[in-house]
């Protein structure tokens, strides 16, 4: 299976200018944890809900300040057509839940730890407690 089978296509984004309280009502929005930071299509960084937490919130940080100053900018990538496998690889070696998916130097989408787990492992008990999880978190 490749990571194009179980990615987010096209995710929401934010500019590395756009504030905190933007990228957090994108989470809102779109219940996730995530949100990409392009620059004229690139994927620079991400900017997640413990980021903000941790790099905002913790230490008194307003929720007009530029999101870029608190995201995590050291990323890796994906592409699309790149094997689950090796995406999970990936993910494992750099202890991160999610890859940003990148195509000709553009941000298409982005893939969880869970969006593979559910996806290849539909039969298994681990597959289905990922599913009910993140169903379950959806419905709140």
């Amino acid at each position: 299976m490749n990571v194009r089978e179980v990615m987010t296509s096209n995710p929401r984004c934010v500019s590395p200018n756009d504030s905190i309280q933007v990228a957090a009502r994108i989470m809102k929005e779109e219940d996730t944890g995530v949100v990409p930071i392009v620059d004229n299509g690139r994927a620079v960084g991400v900017v997640t809900d413990r980021d903000i937490v941790i790099r905002a919130v913790a230490d008194g940080a307003a929720a007009n300040k530029p999101v870029s100053e608190i995201a995590t900018r050291d990323i890796v990538c994906a592409t699309p057509d790149m094997s689950t496998k090796e995406a999970t690889k990936i993910m494992g070696e750099r202890q991160v839940r999610r890859l940003p998916v990148v195509e000709n130097d553009r941000l298409v989408g982005i893939v969880s730890l869970g969006d593979i787990a559910v996806k290849e492992a539909k039969d298994s008990r681990t597959g289905e407690t990922l599913e009910e999880i993140s169903e379950g978190v959806k419905k709140h």
